[in-house]
């Protein structure tokens, strides 16, 4: 596309996982011209490429819209802390790159739930299609797609300790989660290619960059979603302090997650007129369930202090010298302890043997992890995170203002439910037990103490409720199906409007039970399929 056009065929708001997707795969056609527009830079960080980066990102609000969620009552009124990626890739590029699909029942409910063609069956080929699964392909896996897919290249050496310990505890070793079986301890796989992140944008959006029908703008912020009648024409972005109007020839593909997808829709003026009318903006297309039924995995995590033990991460001098060799066998050989993405391990298990699914999820780090990683304590350790995979709890998301620069006002609603506290406490105990088995307690470990006072069920809810927050998978917000509360219909398309699109996390259904980024590119590699048949 030459450059100062300002009319293309499809128009992608947000370069993350679904919008790197959908540009790659719509500018295969040559005839068809295609402009993504991100608010973050170009992905040239070297915090962005070597895995272990991962640990700076999350403190700060370096290519992180780092937001905050509303006081959360079931958090003691704490506020939640929701980083997001803001740069090409998304949070696909600041994420822990742990590859999961969830569990093939998460998709049967989907078409159930009246989403036809979104079962398991459905989708797997769409999965299959992305992946370059370094292991080879099966009846699971894929080889030949953009995403790479392999095992660590250089675990930590506690890593299967946990899973031995795990196995200690009576869990079964599983070596592959997104193939037959998911319940089970092991290793994640992750998505790296020779030794460095393998984000969305590196997949798919940098291999097409050269193609004369795709163009890439960053740092610019679309403020709107431009309308004539019911139809999606183009956007009004903000770009180096100026205000420009961009026009869809097809149709507006929003993309920008399930935090700013909702925000973005009601900023346009399309969603619940109350809520519009209270900002003073002007109600276009009344459709009352944006922003609704934002949900997330509510997560707690357990920190064991390891003196001395500088395999782990950690501050001390023996820790920071091995940190700058690391430094160095990363630049020569992309391999070593900075390939690692933390969070190595972990595995899928049940509150209760009486459950049909496993309705948790382990992550265990190969550091102490505390407030996400934004609080330095001296010394070594381990932490070990434990998520309810299906949560009942649902929450929204709404305007602080009708300013498009300002934040949105994010409510996970989390353990308004008491199901869901009631599943966390018994994996919390679940949890401790694991790290106390011999395989990791022979080392010496001590945990911290503001966990360790707590024994009692009442103790454990005082703790979680003190200390709970994201896994980072927030989903949901603009919900695919056919009801009055439903926002998109099972290809995307926003109820009641033509020429537009949400295709990202916030037209999930329900979470499903695992990490949200391999399911988010699936789906987006569904929506290039239809959208290139003009379905």
């Amino acid at each position: 596309m030459a450059a100062g056009t300002q009319e293309t065929d499809y128009l992608i708001i947000g370069a993350g996982s679904a919008g790197s997707v959908l540009a790659a795969r719509l500018s295969e056609d040559p005839d068809v011209q295609v402009e993504v527009i991100e608010a973050g830079p170009v992905d040239r960080s070297v915090l962005i490429h070597c895995p272990a980066g991962l640990a700076l990102m999350a403190r700060t609000r370096q290519l992180n819209w780092g937001f905050e969620t509303v006081p959360q009552p079931g958090l003691n009124g704490r506020r939640g802390y929701q980083p997001r990626g803001k740069v090409l890739g998304g949070s696909s590029s600041i994420n822990a790159m742990i590859y999961m699909r969830g569990h093939r029942a998460d998709y049967d409910a989907w078409a159930a739930a009246g989403n036809a063609g979104w079962s398991y069956e459905d989708v797997l080929p769409a999965f299959r299609r992305s992946e370059h699964n370094e292991r080879g392909a099966d009846a699971f896996h894929g080889t030949g797609g953009p995403l790479n897919v392999m095992d660590l290249r250089s675990p930590n050496p506690f890593s299967p300790r946990f899973v031995e310990a795990a196995k200690e505890a009576g869990f079964v070793a599983n070596p592959d989660f997104n193939g037959a079986e998911q319940e089970g301890v092991g290793l994640y796989q992750v998505t790296h290619k020779n030794g460095e992140r393998c984000s969305a944008a590196k997949a798919y959006l940098t291999p097409a960059l050269g193609r004369a029908n795709l163009r890439v703008r960053t740092g610019a912020q679309v403020t709107r979603i431009l309308l004539e009648g019911t139809r999606a024409v183009g956007v009004e972005l903000l770009q180096d302090g100026q205000r420009l109007s961009l026009r869809a020839r097809r149709e507006v593909l929003l993309c920008a997650g399930a935090l700013q997808s909702p925000q973005l829709l009601m900023l346009s003026g399309i969603g619940p007129g109350d809520e519009l009318r209270r900002h003073g903006i002007p109600v276009h297309h009344e459709l009352p369930g944006v922003g609704l039924h934002l949900h997330d995995h509510p997560d707690v995590v357990l920190v064991h202090d390891l003196p001395g033990a500088t395999d782990l991460f950690g501050v001390s001098l023996g820790g920071a010298l091995r940190v700058l060799r690391g430094v160095g066998e990363w630049r020569r050989q992309r391999s070593g302890m900075l390939t690692t993405n933390f969070a190595e391990a972990g595995g899928f298990i049940k509150s209760d043997a009486s459950e049909p699914l496993p309705d948790l999820q382990l992550h265990f780090v190969v550091g102490k992890l505390v407030d996400h990683g934004r609080k330095t304590f001296l010394g070594h350790g381990f932490s070990c995170h434990v998520c309810v995979l299906r949560p009942k709890s649902r929450g929204s998301v709404r305007l602080h203002s009708a300013d498009s620069l300002a934040a949105p006002a994010i409510d996970p609603a989390f353990l308004q439910d008491p199901d869901d506290l009631r599943r966390l406490v018994a994996g919390f105990r679940q949890m401790r037990d694991i790290l106390h088995r011999p395989a990791l307690a022979r080392f010496g470990g001590r945990e911290l103490s503001a966990s360790a006072a707590a024994r009692t069920d009442a103790e454990i809810e005082r703790f979680i409720r003190d200390h709970a927050d994201t896994i980072y998978h927030p989903v949901g917000s603009c919900r695919m199906g056919s009801g009055p509360l439903d926002v998109v219909d099972a290809r995307f398309r926003v109820h009641g409007l033509d020429g537009l699109r949400v295709v990202d996390a916030s037209a999930m259904p329900s979470i499903v039970g695992g990490n949200t980024n391999a399911p988010v590119i699936m789906m987006a590699e569904r929506a290039a399929e239809w959208l290139r048949v003009g379905a």
